[in-house]
C-alpha cells in the first residue's frame, strides 16, 4: 500500500495550505482532489470563512470518525528544496505537512481504496491557527458519531491525554514621568509587568507536584513584553503576552483567575485562545474519559503511548462527549521543522492500522 500512500502524499503536499495565510478554497484545489479519490463516499464540503473548510466523507453507517487537518505551518528559508514538492530520500518522505499531518490524510485515502467497510473521514483546515471554527461547526451538527481518532504525529501510538492550552494578552497601565522620580518603581507599567511575571513564575513553581497520566506540573511561558519609551522615562504602558498549558486535572478558569489576581487593579487581562485538555472534564470525569479512551484503543488493537505536552483538537471532540484518541504517523520532533519529514515505516504502519479498522472483524 505504501506506493499508493506516497502518490497521494505527493499530491496533497503540492497544494499550498499554509496557515497563515490560509488561502484555502472549498473548490478548485485540495478538496477537489480528495473528492475525486473517494468514490463511493457521500461527500459534504462546508466553507466556514477565511480559508476554514471541512470535507466530511462517509461510506456506510460508521459510528467512528477519523479526523485529520490539512493546513500546515508556513515554510522557512531554511528549507533545502521546494517545500511543496515531496521528496523520498532513504527511509523518509520530505515535504511541508508530510509529518503534520498530510501523511495521515494520504494513508486514509489509500486505505479507503484498498479495503471495503464503513468509514468516515473529516478533513479540516484550521488547526494551525488556533481557530477551531471547523471542528466547532461540525460538532454543532447532528453528526451521530461516538468515537474519533484524531491524527497527529504520535509515532503510531494511541495518546489518551494531553495538556490544555491558553494564551493571554495583558496591558499594564503606568504614569508617565521622569525616571528620577521616587515613584518610578511603582508608576512604571514595565515594572508592574516584571513584578507580575515574577509572581506568576512562583505560582507555576508551586504547581510542580501536580500529576495526571504521566504528565507533571504546569507549563508556562512569557512570550513577549512591549512598552516604554527610553531609559530615563517612566513607562506609561506595557503589553505582555503569555501562555500556559495545564494538566487535565487543572482547571483553565481557575488558573486564569489566579494569574489575573496577581496583576494590579485596572490591568487588562484578555484571554486570546482557549484549548481544553484531553480528556475534558473535571478530575473525576477526565479520568473516566481517559479509561474509556484506553478501552477503545485496546479494542482497536492500538499500542498505547504516553500522554503528551502538545495540544490537539481531540480535546474539542472529548468536550462534546465523543471518546477521543490521538493517533497518527510521524514524530512531533519533525513537525514544523525545515525539511519536515515522516518515515516510510510510520506511513506503512498507520495505513495498515487504518485498513484493519475500516475492514473490521
Amino acid at each position: 500500500m505504501l506506493p499508493s500512500v506516497l502518490d497521494h502524499l505527493a499530491a496533497l503536499v503540492s497544494f499550498d495550505t499554509r496557515n497563515p495565510p490560509r488561502a484555502i478554497a472549498p473548490a478548485g484545489g485540495i478538496f477537489d482532489y480528495i473528492r475525486a479519490q473517494l468514490a463511493g463516499f457521500h461527500i459534504e464540503v462546508r466553507d466556514h470563512g477565511a480559508g476554514a473548510v471541512t470535507l466530511l466523507a462517509v461510506r456506510g453507517a460508521p459510528k467512528r470518525l477519523f479526523n485529520v487537518h490539512l493546513d500546515t505551518v508556513p515554510d522557512s528559508p531554511a528549507w533545502s528544496a521546494d517545500p511543496l514538492r515531496l521528496r523520498v530520500a532513504g527511509d523518509r518522505a520530505i515535504g511541508l505537512g508530510s509529518c503534520d499531518i498530510k501523511g495521515a490524510a494520504a494513508c486514509l485515502i489509500a486505505a479507503a481504496n484498498a479495503v471495503p467497510g464503513d468509514a468516515a473521514f473529516l478533513f479540516s483546515t484550521d488547526e494551525e491557527a488556533n481557530d477551531a471554527r471547523c471542528i466547532d461547526a461540525f460538532l454543532a451538527t447532528d453528526h451521530g458519531f461516538e468515537e474519533v481518532l484524531v491524527a497527529e504525529p504520535t509515532q503510531c501510538e494511541a495518546v489518551l491525554a494531553h495538556r490544555g492550552i491558553a494564551s493571554v494578552r495583558m496591558e499594564f497601565k503606568g504614569r508617565a514621568g521622569h525616571a528620577s522620580g521616587a515613584d518610578a518603581l511603582q508608576a512604571s507599567a514595565l515594572h508592574q509587568a516584571i513584578r507580575w511575571g515574577s509572581d506568576a513564575l512562583a505560582l507555576v513553581a508551586a504547581e510542580s507536584h501536580q500529576r495526571f497520566g504521566g504528565l507533571t506540573g504546569l507549563r508556562f511561558n512569557v512570550g513577549r513584553i512591549d512598552g516604554g519609551i527610553k531609559a530615563n522615562m517612566i513607562a506609561p504602558r506595557a503589553e505582555l503576552r503569555f501562555g500556559f498549558r495545564p494538566l487535565p486535572s487543572q482547571g483553565l478558569d481557575d488558573l486564569h483567575a489566579r494569574f489575573r489576581a496577581l496583576a494590579p487593579e485596572g490591568t487588562l487581562y484578555e484571554p486570546t485562545f482557549r484549548g481544553l485538555p484531553l480528556p475534558a472534564g473535571d478530575t473525576a470525569d477526565a479520568e473516566n474519559r481517559r479509561l474509556a479512551a484506553r478501552d477503545l484503543a485496546d479494542a482497536l488493537g492500538l499500542p498505547i503511548g504516553n500522554a503528551v505536552d502538545f495540544w490537539t483538537e481531540a480535546a474539542l471532540f472529548s468536550d462534546a462527549g465523543l471518546t477521543a484518541v490521538v493517533f497518527g504517523p510521524g514524530d512531533i520532533a519533525q513537525a514544523h521543522t525545515a525539511d519536515e519529514w515522516v518515515s516510510l515505516q510510520q506511513l506503512q504502519t498507520y495505513a495498515q492500522h487504518v485498513s484493519r479498522i475500516i475492514e473490521g472483524p
